[in-house]
């Protein structure tokens, strides 16, 4: 085979073989894996204010540790809750103990002292024992601390199943993100989020899509 010919090949194949690999790559990444699915938490977590269903949650617990726990919280809230909280269907909801909710007006003050909408940033106030068993219900092995709460973040999708990672490099099986980690934030929160955000955006472009189809 003449050098002429192997060039052609080389130039004809090698954009194919990129073109595959990289839309492989793209078609496995595209969806956040599902860890657990139809969490029974809806009847619970639900108000006049929140809803878990057909959201996109980040679920927090600060429990009766509101003070102490809303430090790790505000460094999700500069990573992530800035960025996306006009997201359409976005939210927080944090978990709290109904003698914490004196502190709530602050915490919102605070979020929109820095340029932010405190708005879809929501709280629910639980029992002890619903708290627990909210918690207990996300089927990890963390655990709450004394005053349930805890430092770390659980995303909940539309169908109100738990999101994370199934090989994660450090966990192997990740269920929740570590908010007093800034790097985990700033990382492995931070890419998850936009991974299940465009999972949801490509959904909504596929259904415009085949409404105007229709």
């Amino acid at each position: 085979m003449d050098k002429k010919k192997i060039v052609l090949i080389i130039l004809f194949v090698l954009p194919i073989t990129a073109y595959m690999f990289f839309s492989s790559a793209v078609n496995e990444f595209a969806r956040l894996p599902i860890i657990k699915k139809d969490l029974g938490i809806s009847s619970t977590i639900k108000s006049d204010s929140v809803n878990l269903k057909d959201k996109i949650t980040l679920l927090t617990f600060f429990g009766h540790d509101f003070e102490t726990t809303k430090v790790f919280a505000f460094n999700m809230k500069e990573k992530i809750y800035d960025k996306n909280h006009e997201f359409k269907d976005f939210q927080v909801v944090t978990i709290i103990s109904p003698d914490q909710e004196q502190y709530i007006d602050q915490f919102k003050y605070e979020i929109n002292s820095t340029s932010s909408d405190a708005k879809f940033w929501k709280f629910i106030s639980l029992t002890d024992a619903e708290i627990k068993s909210v918690f207990n219900e996300l089927g990890n092995k963390i655990k709450l601390s004394d005053e349930l709460s805890s430092k770390h973040c659980f995303i909940i999708d539309k169908d109100v199943n738990l999101r994370g990672r199934l090989k994660d490099e450090d966990e192997g099986l990740k269920y929740a993100y570590d908010m007093s980690n800034i790097a985990e934030v700033n990382d492995k929160l931070n890419d998850d989020v936009k991974i299940l955000l465009a999972e949801y955006r490509l959904e909504l472009k596929k259904y415009k899509e085949k409404q105007k189809e229709d």
